[in-house]
């Protein structure tokens, strides 16, 4: 018994060693034990414990933009005579030395993305670490919140409720201005795949049936095209998130904000970002409403469901290599199986519908939170901050490697091509303005019927001179009328 006393259990051990790497700190509703060395304090801990969900933190330019408004609204709260100098200045130096060292300070970040409606948890999260912050350098302990108090200085003229659509806004800009040149990359991938397949003339087909020839190139050259109409309309769409409700505070009436704050917020955030961001028109519309982010989510969406067509064409077209279409080759990157030696896989494409996949189906999740908003906010906003930078980040992430070890590396299996179109009966369309409907139709049914490819059927009937046969089964003449001038 005395031996045991003197040995608690090893559980006991570890709530000893919690106990002396913790602090103690109070909130409205109480005491709240904080990890000894956290920047954060007890607000955090409460969501920490309260929403064990995911296990997933905010996106960094995500953070990063919260970071860049808190400098932004202490810069206006100095400038509009809100704030006191010495207590501006240690915020905005709390910012710039977690920007400076963010990979070093992230993990005060903790979150989860999973929380409380409207993002209240993470907004003080943001609060505690930069007033801890601040007060260190005002030679301040951890958890005292002396002279920088997280609520009245670091959240000054805001409220969870304009601070963090409007961070949501910003991240989805630069994300934006980082996602669309990998797309314009992939663009003109398949442009120039396009030109170098310009002269390969195969089998068109509709209702997954032979059809009239068309070029490979000419496939190619439309992907590029969906790709870049695509382009355009998110281009288009990113443009709503720029315009920011900074300043609204709570319902957007702007309660508790020096005259002219919002704009001095929006100034200070150009300087520091060159994002060319403006002030929302309406406070309470930009509280009430996200369509800004629906709209950039309804167009990533469109953009995957374009994706998805092309990238099942690729796979359709690379199918084989004995037993498929085979007209493309794709680049070998891995081998494809575990069990049959030698079998290759098109594991880019695949994983590119992976990604294009998640896409839509965060695009389906914004979708309900943005009408799940009542009256004056919108407290689904953390769900649609996750998705929509999420989103962005894996396309983001995976476009490069897509288009350097998939598009650009995709050849032409000529031979194939040739093979298909010269046996298609839908061959004899090409006839119809030069032997009349009715006998390109005889000859479509005996191709159909004997297998003989119809320039050979021409040959053997006569119908035409070698010269005129030549002339007709060539690019230009099967697939090239559309772009006459």
């Amino acid at each position: 018994m005395l031996s045991e006393a003197k040995h608690p259990p090893a559980e006991s051990r570890r709530s000893f060693a919690a106990l002396r790497m913790t602090r103690i700190e109070k909130d409205t509703l109480g005491d709240v034990r904080v990890p000894e060395d956290a920047l954060y304090g007890a607000q955090t801990q409460r969501a920490v414990e309260n929403y064990p969900i995911s296990g997933l933190r905010e996106h960094p330019e995500f953070i990063r933009a919260f970071l860049l408004l808190k400098r932004a609204a202490a810069q206006a709260n100095l400038e509009l005579g809100a704030m006191e100098e010495r207590i501006a200045n240690a915020i905005m130096g709390a910012c710039d030395q977690v920007l400076s060292n963010f990979d070093d300070h992230r993990k005060h970040f903790v979150v989860d993305v999973f929380q409380a409606g409207a993002g209240t948890s993470f907004n003080m999260n943001c609060n505690e670490v930069l007033a801890n912050l601040a007060n260190l350098s005002l030679g301040g302990k951890l958890g005292e919140y002396k002279p920088v108090h997280p609520n009245d200085h670091v959240n000054m003229s805001q409220s969870t409720n304009d601070v963090f659509p409007t961070a949501m806004r910003i991240a989805t800009v630069v994300l934006l201005v980082q996602l669309i040149p990998e797309l314009q990359n992939l663009e003109q991938a398949l442009a120039a795949k396009g030109d170098q397949f310009r002269d390969v003339i195969k089998s068109g087909r509709t209702h997954l049936q032979d059809a009239v020839p068309v070029t490979l190139g000419q496939e190619f050259k439309g992907y590029a095209a969906a790709l870049r109409r695509s382009i355009a309309l998110l281009t288009d769409a990113g443009a709503e998130t720029r315009q920011l409700g900074i300043g609204g505070t709570a319902v957007g009436t702007g309660i508790n904000t020096p005259r002219g704050y919002r704009f001095a917020v929006i100034k200070h955030l150009n300087a520091a970002t060159q994002l060319a961001l403006e002030p929302a028109s309406d406070l309470r519309e930009a509280m009430q409403s996200q369509l800004p982010v629906v709209a950039v989510s309804a167009a990533l969406r469109n953009l995957a469901l374009e994706l998805t067509r092309i990238t099942n064409d690729l796979r359709l077209l690379a199918s084989g290599p004995q037993t498929g279409l085979a007209e493309i080759i794709l680049p070998s990157v891995q081998p494809g199986s575990s069990i049959m030696p030698g079998k290759v896989n098109p594991s880019m494409l695949e994983c590119m519908n992976q990604v294009l996949f998640h896409i839509v189906g965060a695009d389906t999740a914004i979708a309900y939170a943005s009408q799940a908003g009542q009256l004056e906010l919108n407290v689904m906003m953390p769900l649609m901050a996750f998705e929509i930078t999420f989103s962005i980040e894996i396309l983001k992430n995976f476009l490069p490697v897509f288009v350097e070890k998939c598009i650009r590396g995709i050849e032409a299996d000529r031979e194939r091509c040739e093979e298909y179109y010269i046996s298609s009966p839908s061959l004899a369309t090409a006839l119809n303005p030069i032997i009349g409907y009715a006998a390109a139709a005889e000859i479509a049914k005996e191709s159909a019927k004997t297998g003989k490819p119809i320039p050979e059927l021409l040959r053997e009937r006569k119908l035409l001179p070698e010269e005129k046969i030549n002339e007709i089964f060539t690019p230009e003449f099967l697939a090239g009328q559309a772009d006459r001038t």
